[in-house]
């Protein structure tokens, strides 16, 4: 198998079948043997139905679908897409067409024609979300390229084309909240990073609300740096040497210059204070140890509850 396109698939009943007429259209002819793996994650819509009737309306593709038994989230999706690729090159795209065939085409010609290369990964140029949505997005980039050890380049996405070997490294990292952005950098490999237009989406609406962007980014800071930690014992260091400092202020004026120092408001600031950084660098330390206790429990990332695959397609993959 020469290329397998993996594709997460959550509510997206009006995109999948439109997905795989334009992928057709794009790979048919193109003299090189390919496969589809649609992963379910959870849809609460007619997703899986959708792709069930496609698996069977065309026996002649080399089409698996893997169905979740609950939406685990897109990060799940991708590392299960990426257990059952069979292809010598594999890419990461998405169903609602936003991500055109043509250009995974193009970033597949591009990883074929030099040896050099592990990885092709597309970044947009020119992003076309609100301004605010687009400001964050920089701003969380260069934030983690600050406090990471690992470049994170600016707009690049899951949409990436790489060879069987990467996705070998990926599938050796065994943790759970898992940052597909921050692995693939931490992996290493030689990368090319190919600009493309995002297109609109062919149907419904996008799934990452502000919220959600937040807590992802959040997931990403956490999984690859430790600085968070370290600004908490930061800002208890710094808050002692002032809280020292004032109080050999308040003994110099109360001794020297017999200065009545106002004392309620004095001690409601100060509680008030170093409570919230208490607090603060608690919460912080918490983050962690929920992502030690999760990962702790061993649990697996995802659940399948079925998967779709002819028999002829998996004794050629039990094979391999």
């Amino acid at each position: 198998m020469k290329l397998s396109l993996i594709v997460p698939c959550y509510n997206e009943e009006n995109n999948v079948q439109k997905f795989y007429e334009e992928a057709q259209k794009t790979f048919c002819d193109q003299g090189f043997d390919y496969e589809y793996v649609f992963v379910n994650d959870g849809s609460s819509d007619n997703t899986m139905k959708n792709l069930r009737s496609l698996f069977e309306a065309h026996p002649e593709s080399n089409i698996q679908v893997v169905n979740f038994s609950r939406n685990f989230g897109k990060e799940a999706a991708i590392y299960a897409g990426l257990k059952n690729a069979r292809g010598e090159a594999i890419c990461l795209i998405d169903a609602d067409l936003q991500q055109r065939p043509e250009v995974a085409l193009e970033m597949f010609r591009i990883l074929e024609n030099n040896d050099e290369l592990d990885c092709v990964t597309a970044y947009q140029d020119k992003r076309k979300e609100g301004k605010a949505v687009s400001t964050l997005k920089s701003a969380f980039y260069k934030i983690i390229n600050k406090i990471t050890d690992i470049p994170f380049v600016n707009g690049a996405s899951d949409f990436r084309l790489f060879r069987s070997y990467v996705r070998d490294a990926i599938l050796d990292l065994p943790e759970y909240h898992r940052f597909s952005k921050g692995i693939f950098s931490w992996v290493g490999f030689n990368t090319y990073y190919m600009p493309y237009e995002v297109q609109e989406r062919e149907s419904g609406e996008s799934k990452w609300s502000v919220r959600k962007l937040f807590k992802y980014a959040l997931e990403g800071i956490i999984s690859f740096t430790t600085t968070p930690l370290r600004l908490a014992t930061y800002l208890g260091i710094i808050t002692s040497a002032i809280s020292l400092i004032y109080m050999i202020i308040v003994i110099i004026q109360k001794l020297a210059f017999s200065i009545n120092i106002p004392g309620y408001a004095t001690i409601v600031v100060l509680i008030l204070l170093l409570g919230g950084i208490q607090l603060f660098c608690i919460g912080v330390i918490g983050e962690y140890l929920s992502k030690i206790f999760v990962q702790g429990k061993n649990r697996p990332i995802c659940i399948v509850k079925e998967k779709l695959i002819r028999e002829e397609n998996k004794n050629a993959s039990e094979k391999e």
